[in-house]
């Protein structure tokens, strides 16, 4: 199956904090994918910006090195290659001064139907400083947008700070809050399975769902983010922001169309929905937890503490919170969140669980009959299974057998969909904000995230140890298990 391929317009792409991890990693490559499948128009440039005193020839040559070793196989071929390379400028500026501002300025011109787009691939700390210099040197067309990474603040207060800095200078619909998660392909197929198929709408609520189980495990530690993850933790760094839009996906009301603003209305109303957690209720209701030593890749891995240099830290490096949404779709529907690191494997994957059927007609020896579950899985193979019972084929008696439909994207579509950064940025140059988080859902996750951690630091307590290599503290399993029911680690 071929994909359809839609150019975009021409465009400019200024990537502040241009010499970064995240910028070599994924924003080059994406780019660099979307030129190979001819997405990009003629005329497009990509022009990095950092503090760095680099020539335009050397940047382009890092650039080629990040798409030789992140993306090889495109990056063989050597037209195309070429052809990306010289799409690229550089302009050393300062974010906080006035160095290189005038040379952008120059270099961007002064065309203003031309779409520009801000990519902000730095501290959120210099949102604020570098959208004033935008301003400043006449940098902001009607055509202009910009990109901002999560996390947006450390807490409420701070996400307000960098909104409102963000604000005085761009408009609403030209700010694009960029989470990944949100460009994988199963993701935007939670939206066609559930309202373009009658067999799951008229089923999505708590009269025929059980509980929900959203896991975003990470089999790796913090690495060379450590600095970084230490002053932010598994609540901020992943619940904030990718889980709480998961469950925002799953538990939405249908919108009345398509449009940006339409979805994202569903999605803040489910945010406003969810259960207050505070130090009254997060003894019960959450558990945190710090990996240890322990074994990942089948050798010996240090423990977080060691791996940051700080034996008196309680920041958290796994996350497992039961959380209810008070609406009449989901009253007493239990949703269960994870996350961690260290974990066994590298899974991200939604479990949405039917009730039992009322009455089992099948004797014993026939077998347990199983929940009915949707499993939505987002990496690392990603697609879906329905598990359902059936009668085990063969003579010798009636057994049960729990098997799944099974749909893999790689393999129903005979192609790899382009990954999430690739759709997000050609998003953006559409303008199409659907995919991307409008301020007020920003505001109503930290409303929700903040009295947890206030509760947490409340109650003084160091986070459960876990031992690297496992599925977390064992409070996580209980959290679950005295509800009757049970974490799905083996995608059944």
């Amino acid at each position: 199956m071929t994909t359809h391929i839609v150019k975009v317009e021409p465009f400019d792409l200024v990537v502040f904090g241009g010499t970064g991890d995240l910028s070599y990693r994924k924003l080059y490559p994406a780019l660099f994918r979307r030129h190979i499948d001819g997405q990009l128009s003629p005329g497009t440039r990509v022009i990095g910006v950092s503090r760095q005193r680099i020539t335009r020839d050397d940047f382009a040559a890092a650039v080629g090195d990040a798409l030789k070793r992140f993306d090889p196989a495109h990056a063989a071929n050597d037209e195309m290659f070429d052809a990306f390379l010289a799409a690229l400028d550089y302009v050393a500026v300062d974010a906080g001064g006035d160095l290189g501002w005038p040379e952008l300025q120059a270099r961007l011109g002064d065309d203003p139907t031309r779409i520009r787009a801000f990519y902000l691939a730095t501290s959120p700390e210099l949102f604020g400083k570098i959208a004033d210099r935008l301003a400043l040197h006449d940098l902001i067309t009607a055509a202009a947008r910009v990109i901002v990474e999560k996390p947006i603040g450390k807490d409420g207060a701070s996400a307000a700070t960098i909104n409102d800095a963000l604000g005085t200078v761009f408009t609403e619909s030209q700010i694009y809050r960029i989470d990944h998660y949100l460009g994988k392909e199963t993701v935007q197929n939670l939206m066609a399975l559930r309202f373009a198929n009658a067999l799951f709408e008229p089923l999505w609520n708590s009269g025929h769902i059980d509980h929900v189980q959203i896991t975003v495990a990470e089999s790796i530690g913090v690495e060379s983010r450590a600095g970084y993850y230490d002053k932010s933790g598994a609540l901020r760094d992943m619940v904030q922001n990718h889980l709480l839009q998961l469950l925002c996906l799953v538990a939405m009301e249908a919108p009345a169309s398509l449009s940006a603003d339409a979805v994202r209305d569903e999605k803040r109303k489910v945010l406003q929905s969810l259960l207050k957690i505070d130090s009254r209720n997060a003894t019960e209701r959450t558990v945190r937890g710090q990996y240890r030593a322990g074994a990942a890749f089948g050798e010996a891995v240090p423990g977080y503490v060691e791996e940051v240099g700080d034996a008196t830290t309680f920041t958290e490096t796994f996350v497992a919170l039961k959380l209810e949404i008070e609406n009449w779709r989901w009253a007493g529907v239990p949703f269960y969140l994870r996350t961690g690191k260290r974990l066994p494997e590298r899974i991200s994957e939604i479990v949405v669980a039917f009730r039992k059927v009322p009455h089992t007609l099948f004797s014993g020896a026939a077998g347990r009959v199983h929940q009915t579950k949707l499993v939505i899985r987002l990496q690392p193979d990603e697609g879906i299974k329905l598990w359902l019972m059936i009668k085990e084929p063969g003579p010798g008696g009636f057994r049960l057998k729990h098997v799944p439909l099974d749909m893999s994207f790689a393999e129903a579509f005979g192609v790899n969909g382009p990954e999430a950064y690739e759709r997000l940025l050609m998003d953006v140059i559409r303008g199409n904000a659907t995919l991307f988080m409008r301020r007020d859902e920003v505001e109503a996750a930290w409303a929700f995230i903040d009295p947890i951690r206030q509760a947490w630091a409340e109650a003084t307590e160091p986070p459960r140890p876990y031992v690297a290599g496992s599925w977390g503290p064992s409070a996580a399993v209980a959290l679950i298990e005295r509800d009757g029911r049970t974490w799905v680690e083996d995608g059944e």
